[in-house]
């Protein structure tokens, strides 16, 4: 047996406690999203877990707890000298405030569905098979949506469709939009509301997303101008669309240069096709980082098994990186393919026939 440096394994089970702090503290902020508690301390005012409990109407033992296992993640601020507990204002915009850039509680969701999935992810990998997104648990239908949102009403108008040549000019003067794969509608509504003179139609082959979808266009008031529908990649109905829209989900596909082709065939002559998708060298070693990190432990949970489950099951996951997905798209048929800007998070390419 080989013998260990102990220098070495004390540094990973240093390591590791971390790790496991991390994933219990997880589900403690759950726990408080769920309650509201973030939400009971926005005003970043300290409060002693009673106070809290009577804000709430939670039973006290329990939420000194709570705060004590978040402060001691330096998730929330606790003083010593009066035995309060706070948000600071950069806390608050993570874990309390749904419409910051920055709110992160919806990738705690996502885990959540990991964890609790695991076993039909073991069973995929013993058979060889795959997991469909409809298989899994509802968290991550939802988490998905509450963790993405922040980033697309941050950056699709202001950032990424002007990166492109031609396509914000096109959907102020009013432009046929599809959203392929638009999941809860997070994206679809952000474009309908900054660009009212356009039509939006977003396709999702989940049914449970596509009805949730047409309650937030309800809600966000452009229920008007936005239709959803349940549609595959390959098979939403053909438009002449002036933009065709995949916001992370095309590494999710199974045979993703088959959506492509469909693609191209309703576009409009000179339309595009905008590709998101998470950021990521083409070398493996480049992805070795916290970034690489979270999306490699989502693309074997959720992306890789999602497209082994369909026909083709090509599995690029969720670093496939540009090389890989210009080949998608070139042999979808496609001339034209550039990379039009990019975040730590995300890589946004243009294609065109």
């Amino acid at each position: 047996m080989r013998q260990p440096d102990t220098q070495k394994l004390n540094a990973l089970i240093e390591r590791l406690v971390g790790d496991v702090g991390a994933a219990y503290s997880g589900a403690i902020v759950l726990l408080g999203d769920h309650l509201g508690l973030f939400r009971a301390m926005i005003d970043g005012k300290p409060v002693s877990s009673d106070e809290l409990a009577s804000k709430t109407g939670i039973k006290e033992r329990y939420l000194r707890e709570w705060l004590s296992a978040l402060a001691a993640a330096d998730y929330i601020d606790y003083d010593d000298d009066t035995g309060k507990f706070s948000l600071s204002p950069e806390q608050a915009m993570v874990f309390a405030e749904e419409d910051s850039p920055a709110f992160f509680t919806g990738a705690f969701e996502c885990a959540q569905a990991i964890y609790t999935d695991e076993p039909k992810i073991a069973e995929a990998f013993r058979k060889g098979t795959g997991v469909g997104w409809h298989e899994h648990s509802a968290c991550l239908f939802r988490g998905t949506e509450r963790f993405f949102r922040p980033g697309y009403n941050s950056n699709i108008v202001d950032n990424w469709i002007p990166a492109l040549t031609g396509v914000r000019e096109r959907l102020e003067a009013g432009a046929r939009v599809a959203d392929v794969g638009c999941g809860h509608g997070a994206s679809t509504i952000v474009m309908a509301k900054a660009f009212p003179k356009s039509k939006f139609f977003g396709f999702d082959y989940h049914a449970p997303s596509i009805e949730r979808a047409d309650a937030a266009a309800a809600e966000a008031g452009v229920g008007d101008r936005v239709t959803f529908a349940t549609a595959s990649a390959k098979t939403f109905p053909v438009g002449s669309y002036d933009l065709v829209a995949m916001f992370d989900c095309l590494h999710d596909m199974g045979d993703p240069v088959g959506a492509g082709q469909h693609v191209r065939e309703t576009l409009a002559a000179d339309g595009t096709w905008l590709i998101v998708e998470p950021f990521a060298h083409d070398c493996l070693k480049d992805n070795l980082n916290p970034v690489g990190r979270v999306y490699y432990g989502a693309s074997t949970m959720i992306c890789t098994p999602a497209s082994l489950s369909q026909e083709v099951g090509l599995g690029l996951g969720a670093q496939a990186g540009e090389m890989k997905l210009r080949k998608v798209v070139l042999d979808a048929g496609f001339t034209r393919f550039r990379k039009a800007a990019e975040t730590p998070f995300n890589m946004i390419f243009e294609a065109r026939p």
